[in-house]
């Protein structure tokens, strides 16, 4: 039975790689992109450089908005009933701050709550996997993170460096809360920092630098793959190694809470 990954932020740099080589290694992959020309173009790619073809399909969402994430999501377990991962990737760094059509900053939006939406979206089709997993990339900027749960628009103090460790601080302490919600299940959720690589992103938000991308897709697909992972969950890698989050990363009440209020403000079931 060929196994299905779902990558976000799959059309260029760490997703992009992350999608081939996971190809390469007989998933089929479905591609995430912001439009059908880019996601296309972006399959297209990786399967010439997996040198597979019929391997990967794509989706399309605007991962500013609530309504196209989540429509993404359950169009996804409509046409695979079955995943077996989900690489939640896709990232932005905005320089200035802007508010989605939910209130949301967008960086807050791009990097935690629209993953979070779609994660819920195909936690039934998790479920069916033999063993699901949830990969969260994260970063190590999450250490200087500050999360308000009163304020998801950054109307206090913006700033692109602060909205963006705040994002990753949230990437992980909704891997936490989702492993500790999913303990009973065959899902495992696990998040990371895939390291200072040369992407688009780094280029805009720190100035440039980093090692080459296929460096970056290394601990994704070891979390995605590796079996010695199949029964841990809630944890934080870096350089293809287990290490410890920061300390508010860690912080379960603050997780839960936090779990809690972004079901509430993106009409979400708690699980």
């Amino acid at each position: 039975m060929t196994r299905v990954a779902v990558v976000t932020g799959a059309s260029e740099g760490i997703g992009k790689q992350t999608a081939i080589e996971l190809v390469e290694r007989g998933f089929f992959v479905v591609v995430h992109g912001r439009s059908e020309t880019r996601a296309a173009q972006a399959a297209n790619a990786i399967e010439q450089s997996a040198k597979k073809k019929d391997a990967t399909d794509t989706c399309v969402a605007d991962f500013s908005s609530m309504k196209q994430a989540r429509a993404m999501g359950e169009a996804i377990a409509k046409k695979h009933p079955r995943i077996d991962v989900l690489v939640n990737n896709a990232g932005i760094f905005a320089k200035e701050r802007k508010l989605t059509e939910d209130g949301f900053e967008l960086t807050l939006a791009v990097n935690h709550f629209a993953h979070f939406v779609l994660t819920h979206a195909l936690i039934d089709a998790l479920k069916k996997s033999e063993q699901g997993r949830v990969v969260h990339v994260s970063s190590g900027v999450h250490g200087s993170g500050e999360i308000d749960l009163d304020d998801f628009t950054f109307a206090r103090g913006f700033s692109g460096h602060a909205a963006y460790a705040t994002s990753k601080l949230m990437n992980v302490l909704f891997s936490n809360e989702l492993a500790r919600r999913l303990h009973n299940t065959p899902i495992t959720s696990n998040a990371l920092h895939p390291g200072v690589i040369a992407t688009k992103l780094l280029r805009s938000g720190f100035g440039g630098g980093g090692a080459p991308i296929d460096t970056g897709a290394r601990t994704t697909v070891m979390v995605a793959t590796d079996p010695a992972l199949a029964k841990t969950t809630g944890a934080y890698f870096s350089n293809e190694r287990q290490v410890p989050a920061s300390a508010a990363a860690r912080d379960a009440k603050l997780a839960k809470a936090f779990y809690e209020k972004s079901c509430v403000v993106t009409g979400t079931t708690p699980l």
